[in-house]
């Protein structure tokens, strides 16, 4: 059994572990605030740009053009992964999530090009042996329109120069308020059917409607921006799910340290009466000696 200093080291190790627990509660806390103003601010200006599109589209339905793509075979398709992850742990299965579905994806198609966003992300596919074509820095705990556009860019330019047939984007997903998921959403080619209706919102659409220099330009100028958006809304939502597993994380974290420390209460005042018991009964031993040698002498 351990002694009372033991004890109360093991004690007060726990009590600075919660301290850092509840201000990482308190930080992810903060920063989940944040990330859902950020989604919320972005999200008119990305169903604008998704109405932009589905009005050409129904406009002029017969449209080719490059980000709609054409059918590869399956054995010959070029794959691009953008993995967004976050820069550190603590975060419940947050990191494990993404990287369970982007392994899977890995196995079906070991030649598939990685763009990781987050260090977690990074140091697993590297230890596994996996190309990682880039790796964007400090954009998991810094998203960013800006590093959105990075990102896009260097996906479309791969795109566009027959590099990559299909780009995916594994991300995660809050469900409600409490709940999150990883997903993973084809974001280019693109689909005229995901554009039809614009997510149930109605289109009013002129016969008169030109576009300059002609819809195809149109359709290429405005679709690096949809790409643009989207992952800048993932990013935001990935960050704003991130902050939530790891707050719930270190609220368990917090609640498992104050059941040690029950526990260990009760293990120092039993120890502690112990030790009384054994002085008292020392004490009791030693009086009755002294007591016995009196008599004798």
């Amino acid at each position: 059994m351990a002694n009372t200093r033991e004890i109360q080291s093991r004690m007060k190790s726990i009590q600075d572990t919660m301290k850092i627990t509840n201000a990482m509660y308190m930080i992810s806390s903060s920063k989940l605030k944040k990330a859902k103003k950020s989604l919320e601010a972005s999200t008119a200006h990305f169903y604008a740009i998704q109405g932009s599109i589905a009005r050409i589209l129904r406009h002029v339905p017969d449209i080719e053009n490059i980000y709609f793509g054409t059918e590869t075979a399956p054995d010959q398709k070029r794959v691009g992964y953008i993995v967004v992850t976050a820069d550190k742990g603590l975060a419940g299965a947050y990191n494990q999530n993404v990287i369970k579905l982007v392994q899977k994806e890995l196995d079906a198609n070991p030649q598939g090009e990685l763009f990781v966003v987050g260090q977690i992300g990074r140091n697993y596919f590297e230890k596994k042996g996996y190309k990682i074509h880039r790796h964007f820095q400090y954009t998991a705990q810094n998203p960013s329109i800006h590093r959105a556009r990075v990102i896009a860019e260097e996906i479309l330019v791969r795109y566009n120069e027959g590099k990559l047939d299909e780009v995916y984007i594994v991300y995660t997903r809050s469900i409600n308020g409490m709940d999150s998921e990883a997903e993973m959403f084809k974001l280019l080619p693109l689909s005229k059917a995901d554009f039809s209706m614009n997510n149930g919102m109605e289109l009013m659409v002129s016969d008169t409607t030109r576009y300059l220099p002609t819809p195809n330009d149109v359709m290429n100028a405005i679709v690096p921006n949809y790409v643009t958006g989207y992952i800048y809304g993932a990013l935001v939502e990935s960050f704003a799910c991130e902050q939530n597993d790891r707050m719930m994380a270190m609220d368990a974290a917090t609640g498992n340290a104050t059941d040690m420390l029950k526990s260990l209460s009760i293990e120092y005042n039993r120890v502690r009466q112990a030790a009384i018991t054994q002085e008292i009964t020392e004490v009791i031993a030693g009086a009755k000696a002294q007591k016995r040698k009196k008599s004798n002498g």
